[in-house]
């Protein structure tokens, strides 16, 4: 079977805008497992299509499919000691906006037998802990949360096989030392500054489900990980944030990716991708392709104990702003951006003489940089960057979000906050639109441009000249079993403006005709084959 991702549609168009040599090209990209794919196959097969040849949309093997995909695309050659995992119900992340503190999460399955939950992603924190022996913990009955068709789930060891203590003399147990019997469970807390935000418990050593993926085949997977059995939680975790838990992506050794790299499973490495629409992937083992953007981990005394990297300086369109540079923790544990408080005001000072619309007063958010602008126009936001070392650009997709009032007015706001301290915050709103790279087999951080699934939806290629172009709630970071935590933002917004690139785009120009023809030529050729193998 032709194995493409995208199927060219049989019509392209070139239009003359009058100028010598300008011309732009448009074609549509039908996503492969798009309905409107699944319609032209039908039409050719007479009514028969298989459900295996088309799987359900961000069902367990629609994101096989597309991992598959990815694979073949990237080249990416597994061993046995390379593979990659995904949690065991599939790769898709999800977002529920205000509903769940506007984080990111996943479904997961624990013990023998499992028991799903669903964890917040946090790349902030290290510790894996889920709602387990309750004392105090949020709500877990799907009754209580309007969009879940299920209970969350509630850990017990003693109801799994394959759970065994951690007891106090154990390497990874931090609080060692307070225990009265080495021999006795080893306690964790981990204490948040917000609200009196904590959890509270012991930890377990129980295995944690996945899939295989690899250039054949795909297996089962259980590894086995340290989980902190949260009794008892406290501030926010009570009140929607991660009412499930969360799982701890950092780079200290009690993390998941951590203890799967020191089992042999994977790498040590992982990646994230968060789409426009609320949904995304996250992926062990992957380390990225050699032509993605990059920038080194900061260690800090020595150690790599947070994902701490370097921002050289922010531009707002096609300025870049002297004296703009900061350490920024890169945390989809946080729901949005924190710059230092000299820093942020420098860059929302920018942003304001540079926009096009008016600024107001919006007291239901806790942004400062709002602005109201009609409906009917399109919102002229600047293009924000972020450059890293040695000229690695970094393009925030969306740096607002949109409060739709009525038909004619809308209000957008710079969704970026200061924070008093000597580091910023990348959260997991500049992260859309990202496959996002944590590889500390390499110490570094890298990136690329992707949607999450595969091809959009239409593309339009300008083969003219180009532009002119001049040169909140927060799982906070470094958690350890005792470590307090920094404060969590809340964060009341709902809905994004449209998704757009600001990275300013190089073209070639090319004799359009002979393109033209080309790509005719191409079409005559490619697109019987698509529609018939």
């Amino acid at each position: 079977m032709y194995n493409c991702a995208v199927l060219l549609v049989l019509c392209i168009g070139v239009f003359f805008d009058g100028s010598v040599g300008a011309a732009t090209f448009s074609s549509k990209l039908i996503h492969r497992f798009s309905d409107e794919a699944k319609s032209v196959w039908t039409s050719r097969s007479g009514g028969n299509v298989s459900s295996d040849l088309w799987p359900k949309r961000n069902s367990f093997e629609f994101m096989q499919a597309l991992l598959h995909n990815d694979l073949k695309r990237r080249r990416i050659k597994l061993a046995s000691q390379n593979q990659l995992l995904f949690p065991a119900q599939g790769s898709q992340t999800l977002f529920f906006g205000n509903d769940l503190a506007w984080l990111h999460y996943t479904w997961v399955d624990i013990g023998t037998p499992n028991v799903s939950f669903l964890v917040a992603l946090d790349t902030g924190s290290d510790m894996f802990w889920v709602p387990c022996d309750c004392i105090d913990c949020a709500a877990l009955s799907y009754g209580y949360y309007k969009f879940l068709d299920r209970d969350l789930g509630e850990y017990s060891p003693s109801s799994s096989s394959t759970s065994k203590h951690l007891s106090c003399s154990h390497q990874l147990c931090e609080l060692g030392s307070n225990c009265k019997n080495l021999k006795d469970p080893c306690p964790y807390i981990i204490n948040y500054d917000d609200a009196n935000t904590s959890s509270a418990g012991y930890l377990i050593e129980d295995k944690l489900h996945f899939a295989s993926v690899n250039d054949a085949s795909r297996r089962k997977v259980q590894a086995s990980v340290i989980i902190g059995c949260g009794r008892k939680q406290t501030g926010s975790y009570l009140d929607g944030a991660a009412p499930d838990g969360v799982m701890g992506l950092g780079p200290g050794s009690i993390s998941v990716p951590s203890l799967l790299s020191k089992a042999g499973l994977i790498k040590n490495s992982f990646s994230l991708c968060f789409d426009d629409n609320g949904s995304g992937r996250i992926l062990f083992g992957d380390q990225g392709h050699t032509s993605d953007h990059s920038t080194p981990f900061l260690p800090e005394e020595g150690k790599y104990d947070t994902f701490f990297v370097r921002v050289e300086s922010c531009c707002i369109g096609n300025l870049c702003l002297k004296s703009s540079g900061f350490k920024a923790l890169v945390d989809s544990g946080s729901s949005f951006t924190f710059l230092p408080t000299d820093i942020y005001h420098t860059v929302v000072l920018e942003f304001d003489k540079q926009v096009n619309a008016k600024r107001i007063s919006y007291q239901q958010v806790p942004w400062n940089y709002c602005y109201n602008t009609s409906s009917k126009e399109s919102q002229n936001v600047p293009a924000l960057q972020f450059l890293f070392p040695d000229n690695q650009n970094f393009s925030v997709h969306n740096p607002t979000y949109s409060i739709s009032q009525n038909q004619d007015f809308a209000v957008f706001c710079l969704s970026l906050q200061p924070i008093d301290d000597n580091y910023g915050v990348i959260g997991q709103n500049f992260m859309t639109g990202h496959h996002m790279v944590f590889d500390m087999e390499k110490f570094k951080l890298s990136w690329s441009n992707f949607n999450c699934q595969g091809a959009s939806d239409s593309s339009e290629v300008n083969l003219g000249p180009p532009p002119n172009v001049n040169s909140s709630t927060r799982l906070p970071a470094n958690d350890h079993q005792s470590m307090p935590k920094t404060p969590a933002v809340p964060a009341p917004v709902a809905g994004r403006t449209t998704s757009k690139s600001s990275a300013p785009q190089q073209t070639s120009l090319f004799p359009v005709l002979h393109l033209a023809h080309s790509l005719l030529s191409l079409l005559l050729l490619v697109c019987p084959f698509v529609l018939t193998t």
